[in-house]
């Protein structure tokens, strides 16, 4: 196995939602993942189907018990009628999800690079924009709350989506990319990154 190749061409997927789009934040979005060294090597804006959406989620039960569990947790503590179990709120999260990312354009960008998961998911923070850190995209550019999308019974609006894993990613990609559609090719900068000795750049 080539050791440098597996670390150097791990890929993710980031999704801008609907609100990024709308709010004009695209450039800056793709600009701080830039400036890190990740390569974008596939590209995609448009509509985004129900089908695709729910293979790309793709949660099972374990799940929706734990997120519905968290939303009727949110509607005692505010007051508001229960009027389905938390299996029931749960599968409704997918349904919201759903008609949020289906309401607008999205664009869809795959990146490559070292450990570039990881680095995504630093660059993006926590889930929730309310406790995401001062620096990240969610933490700097949103100010929405489980505790507020709950109560209106929708998806939470936080900007991006990015795989959780590298495994994730390569199952999530496949939703919305063909491999033909995925581009090869080096940037300069790969040799400031990834070469050992810096060859080459005393003359």
């Amino acid at each position: 196995m080539n050791t440098n190749a597996q670390f150097e061409n791990e890929r993710t997927l980031i999704i801008l939602k609907p609100d990024a789009v709308q709010r004009s934040l695209i450039g800056e979005i793709m600009k701080r993942i830039e400036r890190t060294g990740l390569k974008f090597v596939a590209f995609k804006f448009g509509l985004a189907t129900e089908d695709q959406l729910v293979r790309h989620y793709n949660k099972d039960e374990k799940w929706f018990l734990e997120k519905g569990t968290r939303i009727l947790n949110d509607r005692t503590t505010h007051n508001l009628p229960i009027e389905k179990d938390a299996l029931g709120y749960g599968k409704e999260i997918i349904d919201s999800i759903v008609k949020f990312m289906t309401a607008g354009p999205v664009l869809m960008m795959v990146v490559e690079g070292n450990e570039s998961v990881a680095v995504v998911k630093k660059l993006v923070g926590a889930t929730e924009p309310k406790t995401s850190d001062v620096g990240t995209i969610r933490g700097d550019y949103t100010v929405d709350s489980y505790d507020h999308s709950s109560v209106q019974s929708r998806a939470v609006r936080n900007l991006v989506h990015c795989s959780e894993s590298p495994e994730e990613a390569s199952r999530e990609i496949a939703v919305w990319f063909k491999p033909e559609e995925i581009l090869k090719y080096r940037i300069v900068q790969e040799q400031i990154l990834y070469d050992v000795n810096l060859d080459g750049i005393l003359e």
